[in-house]
């Protein structure tokens, strides 16, 4: 996932609106969204290493952590977590870290606050390779990063972004996505998908320094990324209501450019 676009308590049908794309190699093994049998998860899954991108999962409140927490208000309970890399040179595998997309599934399957998931990342900041991750427990939202810093932050409301850096530094991909989704916020998630396809890449002179060579800096600062082997896998909108109820539609894009869209509702 390289930018997640996100609005938090703006739109007044929805507490929070998501968009965010997920860039990743053609070739790794991926499964789309869809509602995991062993968790209670729905989103895509990383075959590779068994975890997520982006995910979000549901509890009615008889379930006892959602029923032990007083912070909830009555209705279903949903939690959503999301990562992306962070940028800094040219990636090397590193076997000693452990999984990033383990990150989000350990969040959405557990009865961590997002403040307690998102401290808990800084304190174990040199098990991972450099990662942001975004938690939201229904009452709030968290960004932490084992890189900056390390460094976690609740989420104030407002349009926020997230790339391959900090949470809401200027990269043109960001600046261009918080603009876009601010305007396109209360819009159908039809709307939403369209604008994260946007293949503009920015001017050169306004490019982040993150350490890979220029022209591939260049491919990367669009929205939608398209570099041949690797790209944007996927566009998804998540828009979840104070009531917890919400919708999720996933946009799939082969190399070729044909794409697909699954939607969920809960």
């Amino acid at each position: 996932m390289c930018l997640i676009l996100f609005a938090l308590d703006v739109d007044p049908r929805h507490r929070l609106v998501l968009a965010a794309n997920r860039d990743e190699f053609h070739a790794r093994q991926t499964a789309g969204v869809h509602r995991w049998d062993d968790e209670p998860i729905l989103g895509g899954r990383d075959l590779t290493a068994g975890g997520t991108w982006l995910g979000v999962s549901t509890r009615d409140p008889k379930h006892p952590a959602a029923a032990g927490d007083t912070r909830l208000a009555p209705g279903v309970h949903t939690r959503l977590a999301a990562v992306t890399n962070v940028r800094d040179g040219v990636a090397v595998p590193d076997p000693t870290k452990r999984s990033r997309g383990r990150l989000p599934v350990d969040f959405l399957v557990g009865d961590s606050s997002a403040e307690d998931a998102a401290r808990d990342l800084v304190a174990h900041a040199e098990e991972y390779a450099p990662v942001n991750l975004v938690v939201d427990d229904g009452v709030e939202m968290w960004w932490a990063t084992n890189h900056f810093g390390p460094v976690a932050r609740r989420v104030e409301p407002g349009v926020h972004g997230l790339s391959n850096g900090r949470l809401d530094e200027g990269w043109p991909k960001v600046r261009t996505g918080i603009a876009g989704l601010s305007t396109h916020v209360g819009d159908d998630p039809t709307t939403l998908l369209d604008m994260l396809h946007d293949p503009t890449t920015a001017d050169p002179a306004s490019l982040p320094h993150t350490g890979v060579p220029a022209a591939q800096e260049l491919g990367l600062s669009a929205m939608f990324v398209d570099l041949g082997e690797y790209g944007t896998r996927a566009s998804t909108v998540v828009r979840i209501g104070a009531d917890g109820h919400g919708d999720l539609a996933e946009r799939r894009y082969a190399p070729d450019a044909r794409s697909e869209t699954s939607t969920f509702t809960w």
